[in-house]
């Protein structure tokens, strides 16, 4: 397998949106899992993402290019956001944050299609 069949080749969301998430998911005592030092503080009770909670924010745990291939570096231990947000159609159903996200990184929204294709269908 090619390196280009291991990666993504979007990654717009987390090049687009602010992800807090609840400050326990970032507390190992707790049993939480995302590396507390790739968050930073918002308020007394959430985190961010660090470079998120930026004009232009971009998650400091996305490696690549957004639209080519990029990667989680963390993906097994991605906050909840990142967990719950699906890729427009993945589920049979459109994202409109997906398509909000990689409107602004000028991609074309995904449809049913280009998921059947990744897919084999």
């Amino acid at each position: 397998m090619s390196a280009e069949d291991l990666c993504l080749t979007c990654g717009a969301c987390c090049a687009h949106f602010r992800v807090s998430f609840y400050w326990g998911e970032a507390e190992e005592a707790l049993g939480g899992v995302v590396p507390v030092a790739l968050t930073e503080k918002l308020n007394d009770f959430r985190r961010v993402m660090r470079g998120t909670n930026e004009p232009r924010p971009r998650c400091i745990a996305l490696d690549g290019e957004v639209g080519h291939c990029v990667a989680c570096t963390i993906y097994p231990y991605r906050p909840t956001p990142c967990r719950d947000f699906s890729v427009s159609w993945s589920n049979g159903i459109a994202n409109e944050d997906c398509d909000k996200a990689r409107s602004a990184w000028g991609l074309p929204p995904i449809t049913p299609e280009m998921v059947a294709a990744v897919r084999g269908e």
